[in-house]
């Protein structure tokens, strides 16, 4: 590899550290949140009952936290996205005046996972690996 290719390769890394603790801020805050009345109603109308604002809760700190750490950051990444999936339908078919409308942020940040996560295939794989082989 070229010294050329070894710092975009840095610079690329750099970035996606950046964006993974953006969004890591960003899921910590939105899941502590969720333990706080403002998101009452909204699961509510979902109707699964309040265990799921709290177990949604602690789903997105913990991603959080994965996304920061380095040998499962692929792995959170990827259930952040699949979270955010899950967070986009019932935006479109169970939430109140949710919609398609209502289905847009959770699946920008669906997007801004699953680039983490291609981006941290590696990570994902050795994981995976790991677990074959036990």
């Amino acid at each position: 590899m070229s010294e050329q290719t070894a710092t975009a390769a840095k610079v690329l890394n750099v970035i996606v550290w950046i964006l993974q603790i953006v969004l890591a801020v960003q899921f910590f805050l939105n899941g502590y949140a969720l333990f706080t009345d403002q998101f009452v109603a909204k699961f509510d109308d979902i109707g699964f009952g309040q265990w799921f604002r709290y177990f949604t809760g602690v789903l997105e700190i913990a991603t959080a936290v994965g996304l920061l750490v380095p040998r499962i950051c692929g792995l959170a990444a990827l259930a952040l996205a699949g979270i955010m999936a899950g967070a986009a339908i019932t935006e479109v078919f169970l939430v109140t005046n949710g919609g398609f409308k209502g289905a847009q942020l959770p699946l920008l940040f669906m997007v801004w996972a699953l680039v983490i996560a291609v981006y941290r295939r590696e990570q994902i794989l050795g994981a995976l690996s790991l677990v074959k082989k036990k």
